[in-house]
């Protein structure tokens, strides 16, 4: 399950990395660039992803 997930999980940790840099550029933060967000959430999307699939293992096992 997580393999299916993790696009999803990857994609959505991208966006809100870059969007994170973004409201850190007023603090006066270097704004990242989507190179780097990619990466950062290609690296971070593993994890946020393997929680959510088991997550989604418990509702459904629950159900």
């Amino acid at each position: 399950m997580t393999v299916a997930f993790y696009p999803f999980g990857a994609g959505a940790a991208v966006v809100n990395i870059f969007f994170a840099s973004l409201i850190g550029s007023w603090l006066g933060l270097p704004v990242l660039s989507p190179v780097y967000s990619v990466l950062g959430g290609a690296i971070l999307g593993l994890p946020l992803t393997v929680l959510f699939a088991r997550h989604i293992r418990r509702l459904m096992d629950k159900s």
